[in-house]
Parts: C-alpha cells; structure tokens; sequence
C-alpha cells in the first residue's frame, strides 16, 4: 500500500527517519489519518523534535489502548496538530505488560500532565517522571485499571459502591 502523504506529514517522516531511524518502526494511514509507530526509549526526544522542528505544537490527547493478546500489550498513543497547516498526527508506542513504563511527555507539553494521568488511571500504564502521577477518576487505594480488558464489564464486587439497578433492570 502507498502512502498518500501531504507536504507537513512528508516532512515529518523524513525528519524521523534521518534524526530517529532506529526508532522508527511502522507508517501507515487509516481513516485519513497518519500513524506512525516508534520505540518507545525516546519518545521525549521524539516529541521535542515535532515540537520545534516540525511545528506541532498542540498535543491534542495522549490515548491507552489495551492490545490484551499482543507481547507489547498496552500501546500509548499520541495525538498532535500543527497549527500553521491544520494537519495531524498520530504517534504510537508500544508497552510492555510487565512494565508498563513509558518517559513523560510534560516537559515538552504541560498539558500532557493530565492526559498521562488519565492514561496511568484506566490503563496503569506509568509515566516516568511525570511531576505529579496521580490517580485522575478512581480514589487513590482502588488497585484496578478499569479500562484494561480483563476489568469486569460490571466492575469488581465490593471495589466501589455500585448503583442496586442498571438501565436494562429498571
């Protein structure tokens, strides 16, 4: 498949394969969209260099996703703009489930401060140092990760107080 890139997401591949070639793993498009995997080791450096060299300078979202049967299980996605041409990009790495680990992004964006709590608070995935890695939904002692996939679709029994009916029982 051929890739149909613009003139900004052009530059940024080409960027990162001359500054970040060994990090470099996948690119792809899917719904218009332009996804780029890389290894995760510097992902900050990575982020800083889109950042000041390729002007993406709105870090739009940071996202989790549990990939469940894959050795790389949980997978963190970052979801940039550049404002001069509107375009955006997606860069994503991959975490082990063993240690689920990954630098932080907030000395490129303070904003990233509450995108990678919410990511360590659903996923349990840790930012490395992050200036205040907390819990951003659940209390700070619940010990699950409720958007991981093994988290009962009903929640875990005597966890957190549910509601005695659910739409479907009322």
């Amino acid at each position: 498949m051929s890739l149909n890139l613009n003139e900004t997401e052009q530059a940024v591949v080409d960027g990162l394969s001359d500054k970040f070639s060994d990090d470099l793993i996948e690119v792809y498009q899917s719904c218009d969209h332009t996804y780029i995997r890389m290894e995760a080791d510097n992902i900050v450096d990575i982020c800083r260099y889109l950042k000041t060299e390729q002007h993406f300078i709105f870090l739009c979202d940071i996202l989790g996703t549990d990939r469940y049967t894959s050795d790389e299980r949980f997978e963190v996605i970052y979801n940039m703009m550049n404002l001069r041409t509107q375009d955006r990009i997606f860069i994503k790495i991959r975490v082990e489930e063993e240690n689920p680990v990954v630098h932080s992004v907030t000395s490129v964006w303070k904003s990233a401060s509450w995108y990678e709590r919410e990511v360590y608070d659903m996923f349990g995935v840790r930012f490395e140092e992050h200036p205040d890695l907390r819990r951003i939904f659940m209390p700070e002692d619940f010990e699950y990760f409720p958007l991981r996939k093994e988290f009962p679709l009903l929640g875990i029994p005597g966890s957190i107080a549910l509601p005695d009916t659910t739409p479907d029982t009322e």
